[in-house]
């Protein structure tokens, strides 16, 4: 009688990776459809009454920039500084102006005062500075 040879017993192997293939799509999926579905949906609700409640205005925000030569920009476009105050009022339109003022720190300080005057001439009631820290 032939006899044939025994075959080793092989134990079943789970395979993890397709798994966690499957895990990761399903978690990008769930993130991605709660970042796009949650802000839509806003929350509902009813804000307090108050007697001096005052409205939240928007800004027109505009940049005027002072470069080492004395050249004065405006939203990153030259412009004389003559016509800064008639630039900066047709900017604003019904909106109040927030300006941020950056220069260069070799400029000299009359073209900042200068600056400073046009915005004043234009009805600009504050502005803020950008430095950098030391």
């Amino acid at each position: 009688m032939r006899q044939f040879p025994k075959r080793p017993e092989r134990r079943a192997r789970i395979e993890i990776i397709p798994m966690i293939d499957v895990m990761m799509f399903l978690l990008v999926f769930f993130v991605l459809i709660s970042i796009n579905v949650l802000p839509a949906l806003g929350l509902k609700i009813t804000p307090p009454a108050s007697a001096q409640a005052e409205k939240i205005v928007e800004k027109t925000r505009v940049m005027v920039g002072i470069d080492r030569d004395g050249r004065t920009f405006l939203d990153g476009q030259a412009v004389e500084l003559a016509e800064l105050p008639n630039r900066l009022k047709s900017a604003a339109g019904d909106k109040p102006l927030s300006v941020i003022v950056s220069g260069d720190e070799a400029a000299a300080l009359q073209n900042l005062v200068g600056v400073m005057d046009a915005l004043k001439i234009a009805g600009v009631a504050s502005m803020q500075f950008v430095t950098r820290q030391k």
